[in-house]
């Protein structure tokens, strides 16, 4: 059930920085394309294997397959944070069962006290809305909020009773449970794994950039994604606690990425890869030792982490018009599903939720993947209903496989993950009781074309204004990151730690920049987006990054010239 990370396409730049948004073309070519899978593709694949096999496989010897439905809701929270180290991961996984457990307890007392299905719909909508804000605003990653939406809208329209209520709520809450023990469970035996899985696509990536020795074609989007891989390597070792030993091995590494970027034409890329793929091992850390003592001085890390997040409301704010959309454009899809009078307007509902991405081409495209692999899917599951139907015990193994190549197969391309999601949530609908094959097939084209067509309509019809707004923010902080890296360049004796911590603010700034400007470029009916000022600014902030390095002593390590 994860949903593949979405590509954001790069900004084209035009003549004088016009961007012509409402003329945009829907891209068709490439949507389908396979990509690379996922570097750990078997870990949330096992794991949610492991998360779901224990609470149906004793329903299943209980004879009580039909609360599968409640376990499955804490099950499913085993597909969330796979690339977090493991302390955060179990902060993480912690917020996502109460989360799921929020979302489940709403639906569930909506269904006890009501069986009307346009206030169904209606409270599966606003959910919707708040688990894709909520998801967006914490960055929680993979799958976001489709398992979310498909558990609560799902869960609106089983018939209930207030008094069940607590007890279907502490089946989700125990199968939960389970869900973090197997999440962390990985810990045990490879307690460093995320970080240094962060660190080595950080090498990877500043070799990637370093091949183009700064210059060329396609070397400014491999410097924005190295840049944004050296990022995303310190937000991973900075969120694991105390710095162990094999953490500060993994931070010098980082510095060594950091420096090819800012001296790509004197970095050996062969000796970054090398570096990675031990990394990426079982084995200790290399440790660059031509670094010297000047790592520690430079890292500055426990300033790094005096400076507070941002506030979550202050998160939630842009993605107001996120929200907006998603709620208009599942209600709309469900209202559209009950007057064609389909049995199952939560399918329809789930559909347009899992459309929307961070702009509308990139639901669109989503939105062909979604329609692509659930025809095949409900192809496959006709094949798979005869099986099925034999036991109970062969449905409860079927679905296992199914989780199992959702999630091997999603990172290639979401449509080719629902091909498995597609019949594994038609066979779910059989645990409480057997249903003719041919109404679910029917039932689930009906809601998929429905949901699809309906849930795009109303993405662009919500127009997202802000993003031109935020574009401008993005402006902004990077210059102010910008200036007060620039006064302490200027400085004598900067205090120590702040050349660091300017040096970490601004690169985040560019970095958000960057996913700020692709993000609105996908953006329909909005103002001209300022490409000329984005472009500038980029340069200036990696320019202005570049001398921090060289003035933190470490430019000189690749023998360049200062």
């Amino acid at each position: 059930m994860s949903s593949a990370t979405p590509q954001i396409p790069r900004v084209r730049r035009r003549p004088h920085g016009r961007h012509r948004s409402p003329g945009r073309r829907l891209p068709l070519a490439g949507v389908l394309r396979l990509g690379r899978p996922a570097d750990i593709w078997f870990k949330p694949a096992l794991s949610v294997v492991a998360s779901v096999a224990a609470p149906n496989l004793t329903l299943l010897a209980l004879g009580r397959l039909d609360l599968a439905m409640y376990t499955m809701a804490g099950s499913l929270c085993a597909l969330y944070a796979h690339n977090r180290p493991y302390a955060a991961r179990a902060r993480a996984l912690a917020w996502v069962v109460l989360g799921m457990l929020g979302g489940l307890a709403v639906a569930l007392t909506a269904a006890s006290l009501t069986t009307n299905a346009v206030v169904l719909v209606t409270v599966g909508a606003l959910l919707a809305a708040v688990q894709k804000a909520l998801c967006d605003a914490t960055r929680i990653g993979p799958p976001g909020h489709v398992v979310l939406a498909f558990i609560s809208s799902a869960s609106l329209f089983v018939p209930q009773t207030l008094g069940q209520v607590p007890g279907h709520l502490a089946l989700g809450a125990a199968a939960g449970a389970w869900a973090w023990i197997v999440g962390m469970a990985p810990g045990l035996v490879r307690p460093h794994g995320p970080e240094r899985r962060a660190t080595a696509h950080a090498l990877n990536a500043a070799a990637t950039y370093a091949e183009t020795a700064g210059s060329g074609d396609g070397a400014a989007r491999a410097r924005a994604a190295a840049a944004a891989a050296v990022h995303g390597a310190w937000q991973s070792l900075l969120s694991t606690g105390a710095r162990s030993a094999p953490r500060r091995a993994l931070e010098r590494l980082v510095v060594r990425a950091e420096v090819a970027i800012a001296a790509p034409a004197d970095t050996e890329p062969e000796r970054l890869r090398a570096w990675a793929c031990e990394v990426r091992g079982a084995g200790p850390v290399p440790r660059p030792d031509d670094l010297g003592d000047a790592a520690d001085e430079l890292l500055g890390v426990e300033v790094a982490l005096a400076v507070p997040p941002n506030p979550l409301l202050r998160r939630l704010g842009p993605l107001a018009p996120i929200a907006l959309r998603t709620a208009v454009g599942c209600a709309l899809a469900g209202y559209a599903s009950l007057a064609f009078g389909v049995g199952r307007p939560y399918w329809a509902l789930v559909t347009a939720a899992s459309l929307y991405q961070a702009n509308v081409t990139l639901t669109w495209s989503r939105g062909v993947q979604r329609v692509v692999g659930n025809l095949i899917g409900v192809l496959f599951f006709a094949a798979l209903a005869p099986l099925a139907h034999l036991n109970q015990a062969v449905l409860v193994l079927l679905c296992l496989a199914l989780n199992f190549g959702a999630e091997a197969l999603i990172g290639r391309n979401y449509w080719l993950g629902s091909i498995c999601v597609t019949p594994m949530a038609l066979l779910i609908t059989e645990f409480a009781r057997v249903q003719q094959p041919g109404e679910l097939m029917t039932d689930r084209v009906a809601d998929t074309l429905v949901g699809a067509l309906v849930g795009f309509a109303a993405a662009v019809a919500v127009t997202n204004r802000r993003a031109g707004a935020r574009i401008e923010d993005a402006l902004d902080a990077v210059e102010r990151a910008r200036e007060r890296a620039v006064d302490l360049l200027d400085a004598e004796r900067p205090e120590p730690g702040a050349l660091e911590s300017a040096r970490r603010s601004l690169s985040a700034a560019v970095v958000e920049l960057r996913a700020t400007a692709d993000a609105a470029a996908g953006e329909w009916w909005q103002r001209a987006l300022p490409e000329e000022r984005v472009m500038r600014a980029e340069q200036s902030g990696h320019r202005t990054l570049a001398a921090t390095v060289r003035r933190q002593g470490l430019h000189s390590l690749e023998g360049a010239q200062a």
